[in-house]
């Protein structure tokens, strides 16, 4: 007999996925949600909640919200009952998430706050140096000699606010992380006060251990009577021999201070993990029936708790059941995973299950204390959403079925959302005088790249480029499979409720009105939208194609968007191209990329022209510093001397390795083809004004109109519409205006 988590081949509805992952849904009295009463003596609540919902597109929330799949009166649904509502919210460009969130906080463009991707080149430093988009400095550093800068483009809201006397407290939004900033070992950017407020909780970490898939027979257990009495002992008997694995499952080594990770060398690393799978039988029925797995560490053995946080003790799963978090005991960073079972025989003839990535939160000097807080009351950072394990590119997972692999994400979906939740949640507890409270959540985004299955041109199954379309449209299509797209359809929309119960839980955790009405002002944004994908683009081979010599640029690439750095004399150092040669180049790269059509009818057949680029900006000449350090209104300091962004389906990203060609175009060659078939369907960073890169704006609260829905917003406007809120003048650098049509 098999307990296995096996998911209809049909439409999984959201109650479907309610039962399958034992996702506890909030309770409601007669439709309506709990209500935190006005009477004397009531918590304070912050004058301001922030709230991003990561990817979550307008035209969704409200699809959910009149189809009954969100709940009306909770969550957004209660924002949008009781506040603002925005058709359209123009967001930054490009429309990624580092460069949005950035533009947020501080209210200016990419091109004046200098995060102009989630990874770029900062152009001080030599051609192969990246930086990551939320580890960089906000407003731009200066480029000789290499340093800080004085005169920042941007500052973050909090700046100013913090100076003006206000609380500001953020749950892992990004930028705000207590780190100090370097670019090739030179600092350029200390964590106060531009990264740093009253409570900062930094976004979480990989704490170097990737997700890896086990599959085990019953040979690879064997009678363990001692592990069987230290399990009864803890609370766990088995009511069959307890069978132990024979050996370890995986060793690997960890450091018990801040220096170091997790990994299989144990050269820097003092802490070794062996570990181990005990299998229990938690049934009393006299039939041997093992449904229970405990993951533990073979030194340390069972212990029977209690735990405090950080600590777990062994991780304990069943099918069907949430994964269960585990402490690596020592490690300096505070580093965790998780564990989730997919199938356990009843004879342990086979099991499958995941562990999860190690994971841990930043232990910045500056914000060590929230960290710790943290750490100590709501756990270690947990896994988050892995695209590696659906797309099979984690260790381990060949065999694991396509519904095992959707149930892990779904189950990563719930956790780590629960988990993000209760950091929010926390933030408000421990701060309810703060004037401004700022949290950020990871979903739907995640599960927007996975599931946004929804054009006949994206291949259901990545290995074979038939399954488009219908049967014999376009010819040579054997066509999508129905039940995937069914399944991809619930996933979504799972998504969206998870996250629309983390709204509700935080706004209710600051208080509502008798009336249902949120007592402090809150916001609830995303940073852009989601659009489906079919094809995945090598811009390398696009340019080397047309001639471009790859060795005189560099390239970084997010999602559809590409900045492109010549390497220039006098700007990089070992710069190779002339100055004098500066502006021809940039020409010839935008000219290929604004001449790059697709040539194949079974995908183009929506493009005007069969364009692949819609926009392409250059950087400018003529100013006084000389070729390569112009700016405008669309290029900033480290923006790419070529800044170009790709139409609706086509995306740089999921690439496969060996890649494979779509159909109706020639044999895949790695070194040639520009074109091939993707493995993951949705995409952001196309042209932010499109319908589908909308972001999110919902508004409501004391001083902000009732029932009003307003046409247009845009993303910058946020920060200093909540800056008047709270009667501060914002930073002149800021680009956007107050929505003074939204308040009261």
């Amino acid at each position: 007999m098999l307990k296995r988590l096996l998911l209809p081949q049909t439409v999984v509805s959201a109650a479907v996925l309610t039962a399958v992952l034992g996702v506890p849904q909030p309770v409601f009295a007669n439709g309506n949600p709990t209500r935190t009463p006005s009477v004397a003596g009531a918590p304070k609540a912050p004058k301001v909640i922030l709230i991003s919902l990561d990817g979550a597109k307008p035209g969704l929330i409200n699809q959910y919200l009149n189809q009954g799949v969100l709940n009306p009166h909770s969550g957004v649904g209660l924002i949008r009952r009781y506040g603002v509502t925005a058709q359209q919210n123009i967001t930054a460009t490009p429309s990624v998430t580092a460069v949005s969130h950035i533009a947020i906080a501080t209210g200016s463009t990419a091109a004046h706050n200098d995060i102009p991707g989630n990874t770029f080149h900062p152009v001080g430093a030599t051609i192969t140096t990246s930086i990551s988009g939320f580890a960089a400095p906000i407003g731009g550093y200066e480029i000789a000699p290499l340093g800080p800068t004085t005169t920042p483009t941007a500052e973050p809201l909090w700046v100013q606010l913090q100076n003006a006397g206000k609380k500001v407290v953020t749950a892992t939004w990004p930028g705000s992380d207590g780190a100090d900033i370097a670019i090739s070992g030179v600092p350029v950017q200390t964590a106060i006060p531009t990264r740093t407020n009253t409570y900062t909780v930094p976004f979480g970490t990989f704490g170097g251990l990737s997700a890896q898939g086990f599959t085990l027979t019953g040979s690879s257990f064997g009678p363990d009577a001692a592990v069987g009495a230290e399990l009864a002992a803890a609370g766990h008997p088995s009511y069959s021999p307890v069978q132990v694995t024979s050996s370890p499952l995986e060793t690997f080594y960890c450091g018990s201070t801040t220096a170091g990770t997790c990994g299989s060398s144990s050269a820097t690393r003092d802490l070794k993990f062996d570990m181990k799978v005990a299998a229990l039988d938690s049934t009393n029925d006299g039939v041997t029936n093992y449904d229970t797995l405990a993951m533990f560490e073979a030194s340390q053995g069972i212990k029977p708790g209690p735990f405090a946080a950080p600590s777990t003790g062994p991780a304990y799963v069943k099918v069907g059941k949430t994964s269960r978090p585990f402490y690596f005991e020592g490690t300096g960073n505070r580093i965790g995973t998780g564990y989730f079972a997919t199938e356990i025989a009843a004879d342990l003839s086979q099991v499958r299950f995941t562990r999860y990535s190690a994971n841990y939160i930043p232990r910045n000097t500056a914000v060590l204390s929230t960290v710790d807080d943290v750490n100590n009351t709501i756990g270690f950072w947990r896994p988050q959403p892995d695209f590696r394990i659906p797309e099979r590119i984690s260790f381990g997972f060949t065999n694991f079925s396509d519904a095992e692999l959707e149930a892990i994400y779904e189950d990563l979906v719930q956790t780590f959302t629960g988990y993000q939740t209760h950091i929010g949640q926390r933030a408000i507890e421990l701060n309810r005088d703060a004037d401004l409270v700022m949290i950020y959540l990871e979903q739907p985004d995640g599960s927007g790249h996975q599931f946004t299955l929804t054009d006949p041109r994206q291949a259901t199954n990545f290995l074979d480029p038939t399954r488009i379309g219908t049967p014999g449209n376009p010819p040579g299509a054997t066509g999508q499979d129905q039940a995937k797209v069914d399944r991809y359809r619930a996933y979504l929309e799972y998504a969206y409720q998870r996250s629309n119960r983390a709204v509700h839980e935080i706004i209710t955790t600051a208080g509502l009105w008798a009336s249902g009405a949120p007592r402090s002002n809150v916001f609830v944004v995303s940073d852009h939208g989601m659009a489906p994908f079919h094809t995945a683009v090598s811009l390398r081979n696009l340019l080397a194609n047309a001639g471009i010599d790859l060795a005189k640029i560099g390239i970084r690439t997010t999602g559809p968007a590409t900045n492109i750095y010549v390497n220039l004399q006098g700007r990089q150092p070992g710069g190779t191209v002339p100055v004098a040669e500066f502006d021809a180049l940039v020409a010839q790269i935008a000219d290929v990329l604004r001449n790059a059509t697709d040539p194949n009818q079974n995908f183009n057949y929506s493009l005007q022209d069969a364009k692949v680029f819609t926009d392409v900006f250059t950087r400018p000449s003529g100013c006084a510093e000389g070729p390569g350090f112009c700016t405008s209104e669309d290029v900033g300091q480290d923006t790419g001397d070529v800044l170009a962004l790709m139409a609706e389906g086509y995306n740089f990203d999921g690439t496969q390795s060996p890649g494979v060609a779509r159909l109706g175009d020639t044999p895949y060659d790695a070194a040639t083809t520009v074109f091939s078939v993707p493995n993951f369907f949705g995409a952001h960073g196309h042209n932010s004004e499109l319908a589908s890169m909308s972001a999110s704006f919902l508004a409501a609260g004391p001083q902000i109109k009732r029932n009003r829905t307003v046409q247009l917003v845009r993303n910058i406007d946020v920060a200093p519409t909540i800056m008047h809120i709270l009667g501060v003048t914002p930073a002149p650098t800021v680009d956007g205006v107050v929505l003074t049509q939204i308040l009261k």
